[in-house]
């Protein structure tokens, strides 16, 4: 017997966590939302494991930004597993690991993909454009091209 998934369901609840969660820095809404054994396959090493990841670094960037703001632009689903297509956006305002506060306003685009199980999340990767973020903390500009 094959089981049905709702992807409508699937995109909600990826939709939710940068929607409501991390712009909240809302750490029992996060635990809600991820599985006991949720897997970030982005996490570098020493990183907590299941949820404790996901909130150690939504923590991170709730100490280093404010006005912080995720804009859904597609979202798409199949199965069980959603790619979410978002700018993230706000100003630094605190310490980024080890980056002093600058001020400075920010926008820089990311893609997350989430696989969901029982509407929580289960697994994350995602691909960010961070050589944008830091060029616009940091005021850096582009080498030079020939």
């Amino acid at each position: 017997m094959t089981t049905t998934i709702d992807t409508t369901e699937v995109k909600r609840a990826a939709r939710r966590v940068l929607e409501d969660i991390f712009p909240t820095d809302d750490e029992a809404a996060l635990i809600e939302a991820c599985t006991a054994d949720f897997v970030n396959h982005e996490s570098p090493a020493g990183t907590p494991p299941g949820p404790g990841g996901a909130i150690f670094y939504m923590h991170a960037l709730a100490r280093a930004f404010s006005d912080q703001r995720w804009t859904i632009h597609q979202v798409v689903a199949e199965r069980d597993t959603a790619v979410v297509y978002c700018t993230h956006s706000g100003r630094h305002t605190g310490d980024f690991f080890g980056l002093p506060a600058t001020g400075r306003h920010f926008a820089y685009r990311q893609m997350h993909i989430i696989r969901i199980v029982d509407g929580k999340g289960a697994e994350h990767w995602a691909v960010r454009d961070d050589a944008a973020l830091m060029q616009q903390l940091t005021g850096a500009t582009s080498p030079q091209r020939d």
